[in-house]
């Protein structure tokens, strides 16, 4: 049987270069590409991350935001500001990835202890941004 509960399946951000985010997210984030070979070679409008089985990020060409006409408007949602996406990891995960964007030059936020997010306090939690000034926030609950 399905579960057909509510989740996120995806998150479309902005990006200049759709090929090099796909590159800092892999390398920096640990994110791994989905579609890239298939935007490379021109079969697919815009790569993705994936973050888990269930959601990925789509990395969607700035060039692209004038053909946005689903609704009225929407092509002026073009690096409209959101204020930040948080991923959830595991303890190891979560250290794993500070040392990644360490390695890289990468810069992060301190540290912050019990902040509030989805499943409640979570136990540290940090700030960075990805190439394109995407600010992303990284956790862990255990």
């Amino acid at each position: 049987m399905t579960d057909n509960s509510p989740r996120l399946d995806h998150v479309v951000v902005w990006v200049r270069d759709p090929v090099a985010a796909a590159d800092f997210y892999e390398k920096a984030v640990g994110l791994a590409p989905v579609r890239l070979a298939e935007f490379c070679d021109g079969r697919a409008p815009f790569p993705s991350v994936r973050v888990n089985e269930e959601t990925i990020i789509d990395l969607m060409p700035l060039s692209t935001a004038q053909r946005m006409t689903m609704l009225p408007g929407a092509a002026d949602s073009a690096g409209h500001p959101v204020n930040h996406i948080c991923l959830s990891l595991t303890r190891d995960a979560f250290d794993a990835l500070r040392a990644r964007l360490h390695e890289g030059a990468v810069p992060a936020s301190d540290l912050a202890h019990d902040s509030f997010g989805a499943r409640g306090a979570a136990r540290r939690s940090f700030y960075f941004r990805d190439l394109d000034g995407n600010i992303f926030e990284a956790r862990h609950y255990d």
